[in-house]
């Protein structure tokens, strides 16, 4: 077996499963270990996605947020094994791959339009399907009642 080879097997089991799907200008929610001495917890910060990095075990993305008039960003190796839990709050609608036009920015201009997605509607397509042959049903066997209890 050569390196490569050998490397790309230890990395392959090393990368995390539990990985949304999420894209530059997208809010997200992240659970993070933290270990303080002998205890651990979790925390959560919610943020918007700055930039995304690299490929692979070494892929990261920056979380930018303002929290009490100051303003933060935090890299997060995305395999990382004190990564618990990311959450996609909101989709962002942006058209550059990195939004370092934000930092620094308050109010309005730091806010990025939401992405109003296919997938919303597409559910809603699948449930009014779903439910349109249920009421048809009924009303043809009324129907069909009627008309037998009209000929006797």
């Amino acid at each position: 077996m050569s390196q490569n080879a050998l490397i790309e097997q230890i990395e392959s089991e090393q990368l995390q499963s539990h990985i949304p799907e999420f894209r530059v200008g997208d809010t997200l929610k992240v659970h993070s270990k933290i270990i303080e001495g002998s205890k651990e917890r979790v925390q959560a910060i919610t943020g918007t996605v700055v930039a995304r990095k690299g490929y692979g075990l070494s892929e990261t993305f920056t979380l930018y947020r303002i929290a009490y008039g100051a303003a933060m960003d935090r890299v997060y190796p995305l395999h990382s094994p004190r990564l618990v839990k990311i959450e996609v709050m909101r989709k962002g609608k942006v058209k550059k791959a990195k939004l370092n036009h934000i930092r620094g920015a308050f109010g309005k201009k730091a806010k990025v339009k939401e992405l109003l997605g296919a997938k919303k509607t597409k559910k809603a397509a699948v449930v009014e399907t779903k439910q349109a042959p249920q009421s048809q049903e009924p009303k043809e066997t009324q129907e069909g009642k009627d008309t037998q209890d009209n000929n006797s």
